[in-house]
């Protein structure tokens, strides 16, 4: 499970990193637990579309609490030009963009488990 922690609290910052040319250490703790949700989600008896669907809603739900706690200044992101946006912290497309990587990643892990 710290393995599972660590590949996303390391993971997800170097991502950012690469495209963004910045991040911040919020995005270790969210990247982290993200992964963790991913790993439990990834064990339900239901399809990987419907998994990935219910990754990508908790990962936004990570999201907004991370941004309520560290992003109320809109320093690590800034949402609020974007469509569908709540409070500038989340919004549908990013919500649509960690469905579609979930997606990737359950299929992964789905490999590795055959």
């Amino acid at each position: 499970m710290l393995r599972t922690f660590l590949l996303g609290a390391v993971g997800y910052p170097a991502l950012e990193l690469l495209t963004r040319g910045r991040t911040h250490y919020s995005m270790a703790i969210a990247g982290g637990a993200s992964t963790l949700l991913i790993r439990h989600l990834s064990r339900l008896p239901i399809g990987r579309g419907k998994r990935a669907i219910l990754c990508g809603l908790g990962i936004t739900g990570i999201e907004y609490a991370c941004g309520r706690l560290w992003n109320r200044s809109y320093r690590v992101w800034d949402y609020r030009s974007m469509p569908l946006n709540w409070r500038g912290q989340i919004c549908l497309p990013y919500t649509l963009l960690w469905c579609g990587l979930s997606a990737g990643l359950l299929t992964v892990i789905d490999f590795h488990r055959r």
